[in-house]
């Protein structure tokens, strides 16, 4: 019976089980006020300002403000938006101006600029502009641009992980609430953001229990015969097979959107209502209905942590500095409701202050957000009045940007920023011991230099299919999530299940477009593997200093046999083979040219280096079963040419099953609204190759 049972939980609430537990598994990828899937990437300073002073000489600084003359002389006052650009073609920094002829002549000046700017202007040898009819237009513009290019003097926003919403669905009979990130593509209701996806799971589920509304798809909707558990558990009302009527079910969804709309009280006072007639009526059940919904209710509130009186809807955002570093804070209030902050972790040049960071950070975060009515900060902003315009373009509406003093707004603020203060000072502390492990790790494997990219390889696959390699990257801010990589084994050449042949595959993909990509410096340990920026020593490197495998001395023999294929032979490479009976600590290393070594089993770096290796083994596994995943739900229409999911649900309604199709006759198939001569005469091709 049980097992009957479970077969009916909705896939959906399958996949929400297991991306919470990623997300606990997972706690950099995850959103917490500790991390964030959306890394802002600021080009970093060089370690002192001796260094930037060396590096713009005069000579360089003066050869770039004649560059710079000679565009400033035919510019317009007129707003735009410029573009620096170095000798090598690549963009240096993107900037908006009121007046182009009076912003880039700052430039022209010859003196007191930053070494920030001083560097910047002397590696420009070729400008860009574009004129706009308003300033609101350059910034909206330059926040674009910014994205896109990625400057090494802007501040760059790399989106990850788009926030999560809420979605009420309006393109089915039965209106569906689920989770939605992503571009807003599909017609319905979208609340949010959210700060995690913790947030929005927790949500829906208090959601469902008081409006009994489906998060089932509709595929699964559609196709039910009997309800499934979340009616059994009263979850959801089950209008797919009936057990309430479409029209009562409308009720419960516009009930739902007036709650999440921010009308909470009006939809409170009826449920009360409801609860107090049913009991004088002595229909108890119904009544004990309405309670255990009310309380519901009461729990989205409740739960969403500190609540506002005054503030319906704001985004509030905080910025704090310590050590040369910065974090912003975002704190999402909707609805009177705190619907969860996250930590943002900049690298900025040190010459920046907290307001020109944040006013940086804002232009691009709403890039592709929809603006809240008020955005609150910490600190007072350049030009705050501008930036409330190119929101109200994007938003459609009025929005108010302010530095609040007084008042409940200012008690906002001042939380956002002791939990930015809070969340920069764990930041450090954990970089702090990272960089300890570093240096442990290569002191005992032996390397010249603490590295500063490590990459770990490892493969899944059943039987040699489904065959996936993933690539996890860590260095001093821990495990780096934007750099991982997933590889699909593409050679014909390689057995099922030939570990040795998936990893050189691996490898030759990987450093055959490092080789072509990156320049590599002297730094690594065999002169192919450096960090690719020596004047940027505080940047991420590209190349690895250390790679790890999974595996004995034949494992690096043949990673080492790819490296040199593509030329990358002197990348240090280092074997990790389980200890007996696989248990960890007794971890043995191959290093080319040494005698295997162990490490003693309490050592902090072979701590470590498990760490490492399970994360990767971690990443790789889930990869695999993320694309056996599709294979299993693939239909063979998914093949044919011309054939979306506009048609492909055409085809399924009309026929019922993918053998009615393959049977069906070509007038059959033209026939279909929808469908297309040359389509149906694919989809019939398709079937019948003879």
């Amino acid at each position: 019976m049980n097992r009957r049972a479970s077969g009916d939980v909705p896939p959906e609430i399958l996949e929400a089980r297991e991306e919470e537990r990623r997300e606990r598994d997972d706690p950099e990828g995850a959103v917490t006020e500790q991390g964030s899937g959306i890394e802002l990437d600021f080009q970093a300073a060089p370690a002192s300002q001796a260094a930037l002073a060396s590096e713009a000489t005069p000579a360089s600084v003066e050869a770039g403000t004649e560059v710079i003359r000679r565009f400033w002389a035919t510019l317009p006052a007129s707003p735009g938006v410029y573009r620096m650009i170095d000798a090598k073609g690549d963009v240096l920094y993107v900037g908006k101006a009121r007046s182009l002829k009076a912003r880039v002549g700052s430039y022209v000046r010859g003196q007191g600029h930053s070494n920030r700017i001083a560097r910047m202007i002397a590696e420009t040898s070729q400008m860009v502009f574009v004129t706009t009819a308003t300033e609101t237009e350059a910034l909206l513009l330059e926040a674009n641009l910014i994205k896109q290019l990625r400057p090494r003097y802007n501040v760059t926003l790399r989106d990850d992980k788009s926030l999560p919403y809420i979605l009420l669905t309006a393109d089915s009979e039965a209106p569906q609430v689920v989770k939605h990130r992503g571009a807003r593509n599909r017609k319905g209701s979208y609340f949010g953001p959210f700060a995690s996806v913790w947030a929005v799971n927790r949500t829906i589920n208090a959601l469902q229990r008081a409006f009994l509304l489906r998060s089932c798809s509709d595929s699964y909707y559609e196709n039910r015969t009997r309800p499934c558990l979340l009616f059994q558990i009263k979850r959801c009302s089950a209008p797919c097979t009936g057990e309430i009527a479409l029209s009562d079910y409308a009720v419960l969804a516009r009930e739902a959107e007036a709650f999440l709309s921010g009308r909470s009280s009006v939809v409170k006072e009826r449920l009360a209502a409801e609860m107090t007639k049913a009991s004088e009526e002595l229909e108890f059940e119904r009544a004990a209905r309405y309670r255990d919904r009310i309380a519901a209710l009461s729990a989205v509130q409740s739960t969403q942590g500190v609540n506002t009186q005054s503030v319906e809807e704001a985004d509030v955002f905080a910025i704090d500095e310590q050590a040369g570093q910065f974090c912003v804070e975002v704190f999402f209030f909707r609805n009177h409701q705190n619907w969860g902050n996250r930590s943002y972790f900049p690298r900025a040049d040190r010459s920046l202050d907290k307001a020109e960071v944040l006013a940086s950070f804002l232009a691009q975060f709403y890039d592709d957000k929809p603006p809240p009515r008020a955005v609150l900060l910490s600190e007072e902003i350049e030009e705050p009045g501008l930036l409330a315009d190119a929101l109200a373009v994007k938003a459609g509406r009025k929005v108010e940007v302010a530095a609040p003093r007084r008042g409940e707004r200012r008690m906002l603020t001042e939380a956002a920023c002791r939990n930015a203060r809070e969340a920069l000072g764990r930041r450090l502390a954990e970089t702090s011991s990272q960089m300890l492990l570093l240096a442990g790790l290569g002191q005992a494997l032996g390397l010249a230099q603490p590295p500063r990219r490590i990459e770990v390889y490892d493969n899944s696959h059943i039987m040699g299919q489904q065959a996936v390699g993933a690539m996890i990257v860590a260095g001093p801010a821990g495990f780096m999530k934007t750099h991982y990589r997933t590889f699909n084994m593409k050679s014909e050449d390689i057995a099922p299940g030939d570990d040795y042949g998936m990893m050189r595959e691996m490898l030759r993909r990987r450093f055959a477009r490092l080789v072509k990509e990156a320049q590599p410096s002297p730094r690594g340990s065999g002169g192919e593997g450096g960090a690719d920026a020596p004047s940027d020593p505080d940047s991420f490197p590209a190349w690895p200093d250390l790679v790890l495998i999974d595996g004995g001395a034949g494992q690096v023999e043949a990673a080492r046999a790819a490296l040199a294929e593509v030329g990358a032979g002197g990348v240090t490479v280092v074997g990790v083979a389980k200890g007996r009976d696989r248990e960890a600590g007794r971890e043995t290393f191959f290093i080319a040219g040494q005698a295997p070594l162990r490490l003693p089993p309490r050592d902090p770096a072979l701590y470590f280096v498990q760490r490492l290796r399970d994360e990767a083994h971690r990443f790789a596994i889930g990869s695999h079963r993320a694309k056996r995943k599709r294979e299993m739900t693939r239909s063979p229409l998914d093949e044919i040419a011309g054939i979306g999911p506009s048609r492909k649900r055409a085809l399924l309604h009309h026929f019922g099953t993918l053998k009615a199709i393959q049977r069906a006759a070509l007038d059959d198939l033209m026939r279909i609204p929808g469908v297309n001569a040359a389509t149906a005469q694919a989809v019939y091709d398709h079937f019948h190759p003879r």
